[in-house]
């Protein structure tokens, strides 16, 4: 399906965008793969890095909509990451995850609509179930205008992938936890009883593949994935490291959840079960208000969200396997 296509990557200079890109680049997929994004040092270093005809880089920004409409013209198929991701970016400065989350999101809709792409994903997080900051309720409200205008369109699909945390991803703890070790330092923990999925790039990668080939208008995919604590995986990086560094206890930061959620309650109760992935059929209510105030449904109350305290949970001996894995480890 993506043979002498075009793709679009929206915050293509990010970790997401980069994963995308290599797992493309020395394929007969794309014939062109563009990356778009606001900063010109980040894309001169991937410009030198890379030295290929086959990427071609736009400087813009997805809240101005006349430079992601350029971007979009001729293009098959956008890969939508461009966000404010940061917690406490986002807590400091609400309106401007606005901005960029949620308006932003619209504006590449919007223009993929107008130069009739065929396919557009949205990536979003485990923080936009059950938000209970900036970044978390800016990405649930993406996700909602993202499928409202799913709704009422024709010839473009939008559909949306939710992720957890991605290991040793940038501002992760995994290299925060290698850089303490390397100055011999204490690990800080939050919580060691915390738990948080253990995802890894390429699997983060092959969801958004995944909804690319099977995604109908509205759907939210999600990958299946184990859990651990945050005390078993400091355990298991300082046994894979060779050290035995003291543990510092910082408590729970501002916004931050014990456990992570990657299906709602609400979600599972209609989500289909595709094997490594689940797909969340869009909310097809229309504009008929019975069905938000007198139609309930009798199940509700007996279902599950789905979350790392209940999905696979991994000891030490786990995560070491899963630790290995990555090319930090490797």
């Amino acid at each position: 399906m993506f043979k002498d296509k075009i793709l679009l990557i929206t915050g293509g200079t990010g970790s997401f965008g980069t994963a995308v890109l290599n797992r493309f680049l020395d394929t007969d997929h794309f014939s062109e793969i563009r990356i778009f994004s606001r900063d010109e040092k980040k894309q001169d270093d991937m410009r030198n890095f890379y030295k290929c005809d086959k990427i071609k880089f736009f400087i813009g920004d997805v809240r101005d909509y006349s430079s992601i409409e350029y971007a979009s013209r001729d293009v098959d198929y956008i890969f939508h990451a461009a966000a404010l991701k940061q917690v406490p970016s986002c807590e400091f400065f609400p309106m401007q995850a606005v901005q960029t989350n949620i308006i932003g999101t619209q504006n590449v809709i919007r223009a993929a609509a107008d130069n009739n792409v065929k396919k557009v994903i949205c990536l979003s997080t485990d923080k936009a179930a059950y938000p209970i900051n900036a970044m978390g309720i800016s990405k649930a409200m993406m996700e909602k205008v993202a499928v409202s205008e799913a709704r009422n369109l024709k010839d473009t699909v939008v559909c949306l992938t939710r992720y957890g945390n991605v290991m040793a991803s940038r501002g992760s703890v995994i290299p925060l936890f290698l850089s303490q070790i390397e100055k011999n330092e204490a690990l800080t923990i939050t919580d060691p009883t915390m738990t948080r999925f253990l995802m890894s790039l390429e699997e983060a990668v092959d969801l958004v593949l995944f909804a690319f080939e099977h995604g109908r208008p509205g759907d939210l995919f999600v990958n299946k994935a184990p859990a651990a604590t945050i005390g078993d995986l400091a355990q298991a990086i300082k046994e894979l490291k060779g050290v035995n560094n003291n543990i510092k206890i910082i408590g729970t930061r501002h916004g931050e959840k014990l456990y992570e959620t990657l299906c709602t309650r609400e979600e599972m109760l209609k989500a289909e079960d595709m094997g490594a992935f689940y797909r969340i059929p869009s909310d097809n209510r229309d504009l008929n208000y019975a069905k938000y105030f007198s139609e309930g449904n009798e199940i509700q109350n007996q279902i599950e969200d789905y979350n790392s305290h209940n999905t696979k949970r991994e000891d030490v001996e786990g995560v070491k396997a899963l630790l290995r894995k990555l090319d930090l480890f490797k």
